[in-house]
């Protein structure tokens, strides 16, 4: 789950702060990049593939790191800020969004982190300002701004003070802060320091939110009488989601017991929740499975030969994983109390492949062509093959014995681009009349009837007014029927017959027309 730390660098933020007898002053950015190394070194011990990237902002933003797992090269830009004029919100938010549509689209869950000193700013540029504008551009109050929230990924939103938390202010300023985690909606909390401003309570603030946001995951895989401690990345999440007649709630258990394996071609591709990396986890990191121990030199002596032998020692998510890519099988995995998962092999090149885990939905029947997966079963268990004497294997999914003949596919229109595939095909023929004569009245009459059965009939005039403008644009050695034709069908498009469903529009019978094209 990548990581965005947007730091504020306005002139608020070098206010400063003097921290106990000590008779140097330090800036509140100070405190925020103490905060962040903090955080930092957190990834470092827990989580080695996070990736982080740090924006700053004040009245603009820009980039400071791109995302990266290199915490060192973070810690040297942080030691080479700058100060710049007023705290705004707005910019930095659709910057964040541009940024991570760029790396990572819109499927990777993301954390946002933003790191202010409590000022909420005066005039129109102000965070009291913002919202107030945001929110009559969410009820249709404005129309020409576009707000930044919600980010069109998945991301939590979280807000750290660099603030006394006896400071008068702060308690106007915070409700603001989590009103732009409501505006969000994928969750987020408002951090405060516990105590009077220092590095202390500033590291204590940050590491309550490592504690929260990013704790590892430690758990035990087990199948039959092989077991090995292992690690998951990303951690999963509580999974919480309101069905039809209930609400579920879900947590991923300490053991991930493997319930028997499938076909690759069997399990195919099913929704998923989310996709983990497996790692094996040393003995000495699982939470669930060690004592604690007194620090003493002794002890890390033998922690560091342990780490030395770690490689030696054989592992049962590398048979696994071996096993599993040669075969080309998955294992399907209880993960929690009637929750399932599968174990693959997954590469990211020709020449690295990884252990992944992906979650299905809670449910004995997340895989619906499978069935109930407490049903399942080796083939030996019984009597006789109930798919055939010459069928080895149990294939899936189970075809019906009746072949079905379809004239043509469903149009489905989920997605712009869909849609946008189907008006290129019919450009594509208009562009090659007469020859693609037939094929263009073919598309142009599907998409007709697809845009009636929707309820589209606006489609139907932009369609006219895209084959009027692609009559204009022949070139001057065009066949002379192919600017009839586009005519005609733009006419009938605008006529009352384009509404009636029964009906079709056919080619325009001209001089040009032959005996074949009829």
């Amino acid at each position: 789950m990548p990581t965005v730390v947007a730091l504020d660098v306005s002139l608020s933020m070098t206010r400063p702060v003097t921290i106990g007898d000590n008779t140097e002053e330090f800036q509140r950015r100070h405190l925020a990049i103490h905060g962040i190394n903090t955080l930092l070194d957190h990834f470092t011990v827990n989580c080695k593939l996070e990736f982080t990237s740090v924006v700053l902002f004040s009245y603009l933003w820009e980039q400071l790191v791109p995302f990266t797992r290199d915490v060192e090269s973070i810690k040297t830009a942080l030691t080479k800020l700058e100060e710049y004029n007023k705290t705004c919100f707005e910019s930095v938010l659709a910057g964040i969004s541009t940024l991570v549509v760029e790396e990572w689209g819109t499927a990777t869950s993301m954390q946002v982190i933003l790191i202010t000193d409590g000022n909420m700013g005066v005039g129109p540029g102000s965070l009291k300002e913002t919202l107030k504008k945001w929110k009559s551009i969410q009820a249709g109050e404005v129309s020409d701004e576009k707000c930044p929230l919600p980010f069109p990924f998945h991301a939590k939103l979280h807000v750290m003070c660099i603030a006394n938390p006896n400071d008068p202010a702060l308690s106007d300023v915070i409700p603001l802060y989590q009103q732009l985690i409501d505006l969000n909606n994928k969750g987020g909390e408002v951090y405060v320091p516990e105590g009077n401003l220092s590095f202390s309570s500033i590291q204590a603030m940050f590491q309550r939110l490592a504690d929260s946001c990013y704790s590892p995951y430690y758990g035990l895989l087990r199948c039959g009488n092989l077991k090995c401690n292992v690690t998951l990345f990303p951690p999963p999440e509580r999974y919480c989601k309101q069905h039809e007649f209930e609400l579920v709630q879900k947590s991923i258990c300490s053991t991930l017991d493997i319930c028997g394996f499938l076909d690759l071609h069997d399990i195919s591709s099913p929704p998923t929740l989310s996709r983990h990396l497996v790692l094996p986890a040393a003995y000495k990191a699982d939470k669930l499975h060690r004592e604690e121990k007194d620090e003493t030199e002794k002890s890390k002596e033998e922690e560091e030969d342990s780490a030395a032998d770690e490689g030696k020692v054989p592992s049962f998510t590398v048979l696994l994983h071996g096993s599993l890519k040669v075969e080309g099988m998955v294992a399907i995995t209880k993960v929690g109390e009637d929750w399932f998962g599968m174990l693959y092999s997954w590469a990211d090149s020709k020449k690295k492949s990884s252990l992944m885990l992906s979650l299905f939905e809670p449910g004995a029947e997340a895989v619906t062509w499978i069935g109930d997966i407490k049903n399942l079963a080796p083939i030996s268990d019984f009597t006789e093959n109930p798919y055939g004497e010459d069928d080895n294997r149990t294939p899936f999914p189970v075809r019906p014995l009746d072949k079905r003949s379809y004239a043509q596919s469903c149009v489905v229109w989920i997605k712009a681009v869909g849609l946008q595939a189907d008006m290129q095909k019919v450009i594509r023929h208009a562009k090659k009349l007469p020859d693609k004569q037939q094929q263009f009245y073919k598309e142009l009459n599907r998409i007709r009837k697809a845009a009636l059965a929707f309820g589209f009939h606006e489609l139907l005039d932009a369609m006219g007014a895209m084959l009027e403008r692609e009559c204009t644009m022949l070139p001057g050695t065009a066949h002379p029927d192919a600017a009839l034709q586009l005519t005609h069908a733009a006419t009938k498009l605008r006529s009352e017959m384009s509404t009636d469903p029964a009906q079709l529009i056919m080619p325009l019978r001209t001089n040009f027309t032959t005996d074949t094209d009829g």
